[in-house]
C-alpha cells in the first residue's frame, strides 16, 4: 500500500513539473486559442490552420494559428506569461516583471509580422489582407497601453469578429487555404524537432553578451517560483550581474 502511495506521489509530481515546462504551456494556451475559435466562430466563414511550420530563407517559422477568412487572414501567435507585461508596438523588446525580477522578450508583434510576410510570399498577396493577433495567456496584466490586437483569451473571438470588412471571395479563401496547406511542412516531430534546432541556432548566432557587464550571456532553468521551468537567458558573471532574457 505504501509502495503504491509512493510511486501516485512521483507520478503526481511529475505530472505537476511537466504543466509548469514552456513546451506544456504553450500547447494549453494554443489549446484554449482553438476551442475558442472551434466552438465561437462559424465553420463556413472561419477556415482555422493550425501549427503551420513554413519554409524560409534562413529556415523556417512556425504559425499559432491562421484562421481564412472573407474577412482576411488572421495570423495568431499565443504567448504564456505571468506577472506585468510592458512594451509598446515599436519596442524590439518587451519587459515581464514579477517580484520585482525583471527579464526581457521578443516583441511579439515583430515576431508575427515575419510570420505574416512570409505568408505574403508564399500566397503573393498584399500585407493589407492580413490582421496580425496575439493573444496573451496566463496571470499577466499589461501595465502599458497595448495596441487592439494585443488581446487576452476572453477579448480574442471579439477581435476576429470586428472586422466586417469584406475583402477576399470565397474562391479567393479557398484557393489561399489549399496553398498554404501545400506550401506547410509536413506536420510531423521531425519538422517539430528540425524548426527547434533553427530556432536554438538563431539564438546561438546572436549577440549573446550581457549589456550592462559585458559578460557571455548563458542559458539558464527558472527552478522556483510562478516561471518554474522556463528557460531564459543569464549574466554568466551572476550573482554580480543579474541581467536575464527571455527566450522565445
Amino acid at each position: 500500500m505504501f509502495n503504491n502511495l509512493f510511486f501516485l506521489l512521483i507520478a503526481l509530481a511529475i505530472l505537476i513539473s511537466l504543466f509548469k515546462t514552456p513546451f506544456v504551456k504553450g500547447l494549453i494556451g494554443e489549446l484554449i486559442v482553438n476551442i475558442l475559435t472551434t466552438f465561437m466562430l462559424d465553420k463556413n466563414t472561419y477556415k482555422l490552420l493550425k501549427n503551420i511550420t513554413l519554409p524560409t530563407a534562413d529556415g523556417s517559422t512556425q504559425i499559432d494559428h491562421i484562421i481564412v477568412s472573407k474577412y482576411g487572414i488572421f495570423v495568431v501567435e499565443t504567448k504564456n506569461y505571468n506577472g506585468w507585461i510592458y512594451g509598446d508596438e515599436k519596442q524590439k523588446t518587451w519587459t515581464q516583471v514579477i517580484y520585482k525580477k525583471k527579464s526581457k522578450f521578443q516583441n511579439p508583434l515583430h515576431q508575427n509580422y515575419k510570420h505574416i510576410k512570409t505568408l505574403e510570399q508564399l500566397l503573393n498577396i498584399p500585407e493589407e489582407n492580413f490582421h496580425s493577433v496575439i493573444v496573451f495567456m496566463g496571470e499577466c496584466t499589461f501595465k502599458t497601453p497595448m495596441p487592439k490586437n494585443i488581446v487576452y483569451p476572453l477579448e480574442y473571438i471579439n477581435f476576429i469578429k470586428s472586422k466586417t470588412v469584406h475583402i477576399l471571395t470565397e474562391n479567393e479563401v479557398n484557393n489561399i487555404v489549399s496553398t498554404i496547406e501545400e506550401g506547410r511542412f509536413e506536420k510531423t516531430i521531425k519538422t517539430h524537432i528540425t524548426h527547434a534546432q533553427h530556432v536554438k541556432k538563431i539564438v546561438s548566432d546572436k549577440d549573446n553578451h550581457c549589456p550592462k557587464c559585458g559578460q557571455q550571456l548563458i542559458l539558464r532553468t527558472t527552478k522556483k517560483g510562478p516561471n518554474a521551468g522556463n528557460q531564459f537567458l543569464g549574466c554568466s558573471g551572476f550573482p554580480s550581474c543579474k541581467y536575464t532574457k527571455s527566450i522565445d
